[in-house]
């Protein structure tokens, strides 16, 4: 009986140490998250100080470029937003003005 007792006593002692190394990691990956998960501040979209320009949109160089592609003359741009550069110029009927979407390669908006 001794002899049993001591062979389940080991064996147990084998099982817990066992369990114990691979508990922990596993416990390491268990995330459980109840209501809104935390997604960290966020994203500033502004402009850093100390800049000109935006440093990913639409070059103002380039919408003045594409103003005149679309007839304007002595273009210049007058706004930039988060969203449009304007655009104001001469065209055969008069001063005009021309929007461009605020992004990488100047979409045209409106005449």
């Amino acid at each position: 009986m001794m002899q049993f007792l001591a062979k389940a006593g080991l064996a147990v002692m084998l099982t817990a140490g066992t369990l114990a190394g691979t508990v922990v990691p596993a416990a390491a990956q268990l995330n459980i998250i109840i209501g809104e998960p935390d997604r960290g501040p966020p994203q500033d979209y502004r402009r850093p100080p100390g800049r000109d320009r935006p440093s990913r949109g639409c070059d103002p160089r380039l919408a003045e470029n594409l103003a005149r592609d679309y007839g304007f003359r002595r273009t210049r741009v007058v706004d930039i937003t988060p969203r449009r550069v304007i655009v104001q110029g001469w065209t055969r009927r008069g001063p005009g003005e021309m929007s461009f979407g605020n992004v990488r390669g100047c979409p045209a908006l409106r005449r």
